[in-house]
């Protein structure tokens, strides 16, 4: 099982709970082509392949270039993914759990390399600020759709 960096200067976890159905959240956070239809940082994203272990997908977020590679896949519980842009070396984990009619989404990334080294407070914040509003847009869309 792939976890985040545990000694990265930057790690962030954060966690919400989504009132829709454990299919339509995995479905919305499992379609990476059609992020930027429902999260406004995500300018374009495309996955090149199957969504499998070992699949890279490229997308642009905050001005950022990024190629990420899929390191494990448990289809409507967890997926992981990571890989580097820009010099800094990022681990993300997202997982889901399903209690009756809601699901709570965990996710948890760590970032480390030199860009982070010299502004470990400005990117921790930034990191936080991201994933933040990646939840709230996901959990919007998500309960929209219903």
């Amino acid at each position: 099982m792939f976890t985040i960096d545990e000694t990265a200067p930057v790690v962030v976890r954060l966690s919400t709970t989504i009132d829709a159905p454990l299919e339509r959240v995995w479905a919305l956070h499992a379609d990476i082509d059609a992020w930027p239809s429902w999260n406004a940082d995500v300018d374009q994203a495309t996955l090149n392949g199957p969504l499998l272990p070992g699949t890279s997908f490229t997308w642009k977020t905050h001005g950022l270039d990024i190629t990420s590679t899929v390191r494990e896949l448990i289809p409507g519980e967890r997926i992981v993914w990571g890989g580097p842009a820009n010099g800094i070396d990022g681990v993300h984990v997202w997982t889901f759990e399903q209690s009756g009619g809601q699901v709570t989404v965990h996710t948890e990334e760590s970032w480390s390399g030199a860009p982070v080294d010299a502004a470990v407070t400005e990117l921790g914040q930034a990191l936080h600020e991201s994933l933040t509003a990646w939840l709230a847009a996901l959990k919007a869309r998500a309960e929209r759709t219903g």
